[in-house]
């Protein structure tokens, strides 16, 4: 490992490392603008400049200068010093003095940079130039002439999201950054461009003008819209999510999120239940919290037995726990999460999850997709194999061919593929150091689990040290409603068959219209969607945002939300729903706060106690091996997968424009 010596300290870098990177572990500020962690050097904003010795007598740019043994690397000398100044003013000499109207006020590099290491004047006195905006889709605002071309969002688009839609036009003075043709950006991770954005040149347009950085209050979450369980950050002012951001975790989201999370911060408003209903000769009426608890409780004591509970996708493992308990008092066992009836084999976790880990994926060398449509099921598990495509590995895949921005061999939509793949795929597998095969929800759809368990031995799938065979689930509340015991033999269609008489659908929006017909259905969920049409009882709850809970990923990590603000008019948290039916119906659960419910689960499983991935030692169920059908994925509208996205205007807008191609028009400013 290299030596340097940094303003006169001498460390140890990793071989590889750049000058930038060394001056960091010697805890040294260097400001910058193009160099980003995770995207490839560009080295044309010069901000990073440093003295090294040996070499030219002149600044260099850190970033694309890599660390040799014996250098003496100096960043507070006078020459750096000026060289910085110089090139903050020459960064400024066009950028517009939008500071006090700008959305990225308060939050951007520029502005603090200039602070800190510019000139307290300008001497330039020449016109300024002007860069009409583009037009980059639903999610982006652009406002071009404060951009310093620092092309962060060109690599980005490139390298991560695997949309290769923005460029750079023209040389010097008159270079502008813009998408291909002016078009719209398809993509599902659009929204990173804003915040890879060093300046106010990209901005999120859903909330434009909506708040400013210091009047938020910062809250901690996890993502529900798939199972990957991005950490994010909700924003609040007063009772009110302003927005979502990212939170930087290595393991499960890096520092990305979907558009999908970040931009359905406004349907937590919009189309609310936030008051009991009762159907009444066939229409809802508006009721008091008394009436409904009293008429569920009067149907759950003249259900006995028969009382089933279906799990939504968005739910939390504290109010799936609440409602097993709560069947447990009426000695009942019908309890399933998979509302969609899917009926896959769950004797064994570690078959259904994704054992390589979400980090993990990118070290396999070779993929082979299953009924996966991964850039629609998990677009951030997409970014990392998107980074083994990028290194040369080869990604195979059965099912419908799409574009997932990247190469992708297709062998086919049918699963019988499983049971004859071609040479070239047994080539590469047996070739690899670690193979990985991902099964998606097209292929548990189709039953197609057993048929892809089949190749573990053969392609050696399962070695020391690594374990390639991956379930990639669909669903927040899947594995935390998997290990609670939300699972019947036969799915849904076990439950159905099981005749019951009350049936509580606890945020369960996915459920056939045609299912349950004469049970009497109480609904707990917060939004007024499918669940609720078809509802004879309806309790106002609460969103993952207006709650704290566990939630455990599909790759089996446990991970825990915070509570960001408070439900609307008389809903209630939904745990507290079950607690006082239980109570009226005389049984009441033994927990009087949401401490000591959590308390309890955790007490009862341990493993939704842990911080991290839970133990799930390999052993899988002997199934039956072949399958055949073609595959189907089963997401056909990315932004509009759930209760609260298809309440979102932006979502509905997303979804308008890019997946229906409806032209959309925007007025001049």
């Amino acid at each position: 490992m290299p030596k340097v010596i940094v303003d006169g300290v001498e460390i140890e870098v990793p071989q590889g490392a750049t000058v930038l990177q060394a001056c960091e572990l010697a805890g040294k500020e260097i400001p910058r603008f193009c160099y980003h962690e995770r995207l490839s050097i560009a080295g044309n904003c010069r901000m990073c400049l440093v003295e090294v010795a040996p070499g030219p007598p002149k600044p260099q740019a850190s970033c694309a200068l890599p660390a040799a043994d014996g250098q003496t690397i100096r960043t507070d000398t006078p020459m750096v010093k000026r060289a910085r100044e110089g090139v903050m003013e020459f960064l400024l000499i066009n950028h517009p003095l939008d500071c006090p109207i700008c959305d990225q006020g308060g939050e951007c590099d520029l502005q603090d940079q200039a602070m800190a290491y510019g000139r307290s004047g300008s001497r330039y006195e020449e016109n300024k130039r002007a860069v009409d905006d583009k037009y980059m889709g639903p999610v982006i605002k652009t406002s071009m002439t404060r951009c310093i071309q620092c092309t962060r969002c060109i690599r980005f688009s490139e390298e991560v999201a695997g949309a290769e839609e923005i460029g750079m036009l023209y040389r010097g003075e008159d270079s502008q950054i813009t998408t291909y043709l002016e078009r719209t950006i398809h993509g599902e991770l659009a929204g990173n461009l804003a915040d890879v954005c060093p300046v106010g040149a990209l901005l999120q347009k859903p909330q434009l003008f909506e708040q400013r950085p210091w009047e938020l209050r910062r809250v901690a979450g996890i993502d529900v819209m798939d199972a990957v369980g991005s950490n994010i950050r909700l924003d609040v002012r007063q009772r009110q999510v302003m927005r979502i951001l990212p939170r930087i975790n290595e393991d499960v989201n890096e520092e990305w999120i979907s558009d999908k999370t970040r931009h359905h911060v406004d349907a937590l408003v919009r189309n609310r239940l936030d008051r009991p209903w009762v159907r009444e000769k066939g229409k809802l009426r508006e009721a008091s919290w008394t009436e409904a608890l009293d008429i569920f409780a009067k149907r759950l004591i003249k259900a006995g037995s028969k009382v089933a509970a279906i799990a939504g996708d968005l739910l939390d493992a504290e109010t799936m726990y609440a409602a097993k308990k709560l069947l447990e008092t009426q000695g009942s066992t019908l309890l399933e999460g998979r509302q969609t009836g899917l009926n896959y084999d769950v004797t064994s976790l570690s078959a259904v999850a994704f054992n390589s880990t979400i980090a993990g994926i990118e070290n396999a060398d070779v993929i082979l997709l299953v009924g996966s449509n991964i850039r629609w099921e998990a677009p951030l598990i997409a970014t990392r194999v998107r980074k083994v495509a990028r290194k040369g590995g080869k990604i195979f895949g059965i099912g419908p061919q799409i574009d997932l921005g990247m190469k992708v061999e297709w062998l086919g939509d049918d699963l019988k593929l499983l049971g004859k793949l071609p040479k070239q795929v047994k080539d590469a597998f047996a070739a690899a150091q670690r193979p990985a095969v991902i099964v998606g929800a097209g292929a548990l759809a189709a039953g197609g689990l057993g048929a892809a368990l089949g190749l573990v031995q053969p392609m050696n799938l399962v070695r020391e040290g690594w374990n390639g065979f991956n379930v990639l689930h669909t669903s927040a509340s899947r594995m935390a409603s998997l290990l609670l015991g939300y699972a019947q033999a036969g799915g849904l269609a076990d439950v159905e068959a099981a005749d019951p008489h009350l049936v509580l659908l606890l945020g369960a929006d996915e459920v056939a219209a045609d299912k349950f017909k004469r049970a009497f259905k109480v609904y707990i969920g917060h939004h007024g969607d499918n669940g609720a049409r078809m509802a004879d009882l309806v309790l106002p709850g609460a969103t993952y945002a207006e709650k704290h809970g566990t939630y455990v990923n599909t790759e089996g990590r446990v991970q825990r939300g915070e509570k960001a603000a408070f439900v609307p008019g008389e809903a209630r948290e939904d745990w507290t729903i079950l607690r006082a039916v239980s109570q009226l119906a005389g049984a009441t659960l033994p927990f009087d706060n949401f401490d000591q419910l959590r308390s309890r689960m955790i007490a009862e499983y341990p493993q939704l106690g842990r911080d991290g991935l839970i133990d799930l030692s390999w052993s899988p169920p002997k199934l039956a091996a072949k399958a055949e059908g073609t595959i189907r994925y089963p997401i056909g509208d990315f932004f509009l997968t759930n209760a609260i996205t298809r309440n979102s205007p932006t979502m509905r807008t997303c979804s308008d424009e890019l997946i229906h191609g409806v032209e959309v028009r925007e007025a001049a400013e």
